[in-house]
């Protein structure tokens, strides 16, 4: 719950599919308690987070928009979905990735561009992060 947000290790925060469930499953599974954020705008965070940004370890994750287009349209006929063209036209994605880059700068979280990672690379990145966060809270 967001909520609980503050019992989390480490909460992830992207736009639509940079891999943040995947990854939070992943991190879990090394014993990490993980919370994910979908980052529609702004908005979408937790009044706690944007209260204190450094409440727990975040990780912004965001990728190049030639490959959301494809990840989201590849989802959209998963899905058999034909509605939401947005979520898949080209100036929308340029702009939530934007944003969300501009987002993280703002709370000063740390980003990692997924576009090249797997899963497991970007798990080890937030650990690192993760580590170095712990040894500045101390």
């Amino acid at each position: 719950s967001v909520n609980d947000i503050e019992k989390s290790d480490i909460v992830l925060v992207g736009v639509s599919r940079t891999s943040k469930t995947p990854t939070s499953i992943y991190l879990a599974n090394k014993g990490l308690k993980t919370s994910n954020i979908p980052l529609v705008n702004e908005n979408s965070l937790p009044e706690k987070l944007k209260d204190n940004p450094q409440l727990t370890c975040v990780v912004g994750l965001n990728t190049e928009p030639e490959r959301l287009i494809d990840l989201r349209k590849n989802r959209m006929n998963s899905l058999k979905e034909k509605e939401n063209l947005n979520y898949t036209n080209i100036e929308n994605i340029k702009k939530e990735v934007l944003e969300a880059k501009r987002t993280f700068q703002k709370y000063r979280w740390p980003s990692i561009d997924v576009t090249r990672k797997s899963v497991e690379e970007t798990a080890a990145s937030i650990i690192k992060i993760h580590e170095i966060y712990l040894n500045n809270v101390k």
